[in-house]
């Protein structure tokens, strides 16, 4: 079998908040296929076959004054993406109940203990976004719940839920590599009550919830909030992250117009998550 050439773009970048997570966006949409995150950046790796000499001329996070932005690019026969991931992934505890480790890592005994695998797939709780989303599943009653998890990534989110008393679960994503690695997550954690779907709020017709979480991104969700909206039984609770504090007037200006109640928000550097009720 040969082994495939890459190439390695190593990244300065400044302020890597949220510089980083907006360059890995646009770098995964040309077709880099695995990121690490630096002291100073990121390093982005490209299969030989798939990269050409104008692959960044499309990023406009580069055209960005608000960033200053620098690379370096580097040839490599082989990356050993399990060895780089596991010098990387550090288990993360959020307030103290709720522990994201690896399998390598031991279990240090808490309320509620997730194994992930992340692989390529976003969601291991060291994101702002991922970790204000659990801040607010701790905070709630999910127990005799049906949940759903849109843009499920890793599936943690649905695996906290299942843990905390959900009667059932939908974890739901667009990305292959997501559905695959949701599945394997959720055997990894002998969860019963999940059902994984690949796909986006399309296949939420004739659908109830009495919780929503969707940690996606600003676009994405101001198409898709009336659907949940419209999915969301009587009292439920919707929990949005994805976006920054600019974007919270227009995520609160749809919610009030889906008659969405706005009941908490949490900060996270530049991050911000939301969480609504329906009357």
């Amino acid at each position: 079998m040969t082994t495939p050439l890459y190439i390695a773009y190593h990244f300065e970048v400044s302020p890597p908040v949220p510089g980083n997570e907006i360059l890995m966006a646009e770098l995964g949409v040309v077709g880099f296929e695995s990121f690490i995150e630096t002291s100073d950046g990121l390093s982005a790796y490209i299969q030989k076959k798939d990269h050409y000499s104008s692959i960044l001329e499309t990023l406009q996070i580069l055209e960005n004054n608000e960033f200053s932005i620098s690379y370096r690019i580097e040839e490599i026969e082989q990356v050993n993406w399990n060895a780089q991931w596991e010098a990387n992934f550090k288990p993360i505890t959020v307030d103290g109940r709720c522990c994201i480790r690896a399998p390598f890592h031991d279990s240090a005994g808490h309320e509620f203990d997730i194994v992930i695998e992340p692989k390529m797939s976003f969601g291991t709780g060291h994101h702002e976004t991922t970790h204000m989303m659990i801040q607010f599943m701790l905070d709630t009653d999910l127990k005799n719940k049906s949940v759903l998890d849109m843009g499920c990534g890793t599936s943690v989110l649905a695996i906290l839920a299942e843990k905390k008393g959900s009667s059932s679960v939908e974890a739901i994503d667009i990305d292959e590599w997501c559905y695959q690695n949701s599945l394997e997550n959720i055997r990894r954690n002998s969860c019963q009550n999940i059902r994984v779907l690949k796909g986006d709020a399309s296949l939420l017709k004739a659908q109830a919830f009495d919780v929503i979480i969707a940690n996606i991104n600003r676009n994405i969700l101001l198409n898709d909030i009336p659907v949940y909206a419209t999915c969301l039984n009587a009292n439920g609770f919707l929990f949005l992250s994805g976006f920054y504090k600019d974007d919270i007037p227009k995520i609160r200006a749809v919610c009030k117009h889906c008659n969405l109640s706005f009941e908490a928000q949490i900060f996270r550097n530049d991050w911000v998550a939301l969480k609504f009720n329906k009357q």
